[in-house]
């Protein structure tokens, strides 16, 4: 048996250009859990027009009433996930200071609790991979790591830019892949 590749939690995956017919084209996924059993990942740069007062299900406290709605993958697009910071939250369990939560009912006890604030993003769906699709994929080259941070989860203007801005960061090689087309095939 071999032994079982490093995880890939608390990193970014960057498309690597072989997606283009795919919903993961210029992506940026934030790797939550990677393990022997797989892996679930939040796609970042894909807001929706919904807001999360249309979204969700009941009353939503004022708090929550005005934040986007992301498109967190294609597997189960009605699941709920969101990630929160809060610099007083010692248990994060993503990244420092980073949570991912699941329950609709934590989301309300988040608000209720008034630890709500700008650095929330609520997702529909989630990036799902079985045990070794992943790491098949990585030796594909079809993804890139980038060490994920917080700043680039929560405080970034533009979701459109995200995976250039990043990937820009990688080197010049990826310079180019960023300010290309997103179908080479037209250059």
């Amino acid at each position: 048996m071999g032994k079982h590749p490093a995880s890939l939690k608390a990193q970014f995956l960057l498309d690597g250009g072989s997606s283009q017919a795919s919903c993961f084209n210029r992506t940026v996924v934030l790797i939550c859990q990677h393990d022997s059993t797989g892996a679930f990942g939040l796609v970042l740069n894909r807001p929706t027009e919904a807001l999360i007062k249309h979204a969700l299900p009941g009353s939503i406290p004022a708090a929550l009433q005005d934040f986007t709605l992301f498109d967190g993958g294609p597997v189960q697009p009605q699941a709920l996930s969101f990630l929160w910071s809060d610099p007083v939250q010692p248990e994060a369990n993503v990244l420092p200071n980073l949570s991912l939560g699941h329950e609709l009912d934590e989301l309300m006890d988040l608000a209720a609790d008034g630890l709500v604030t700008r650095k929330l993003k609520v997702f529909a769906g989630y990036a799902g991979w079985s045990p070794g699709q992943l790491e098949d994929e990585m030796k594909r080259k079809a993804w890139i790591t980038h060490p994920a941070s917080l700043d680039w989860v929560f405080n970034h203007s533009d979701s459109s830019r995200l995976w250039a801005d990043i990937i820009s960061k990688k080197g010049w090689q990826y310079k180019l892949m960023a300010s290309g087309p997103e179908d080479p095939s037209v250059n």
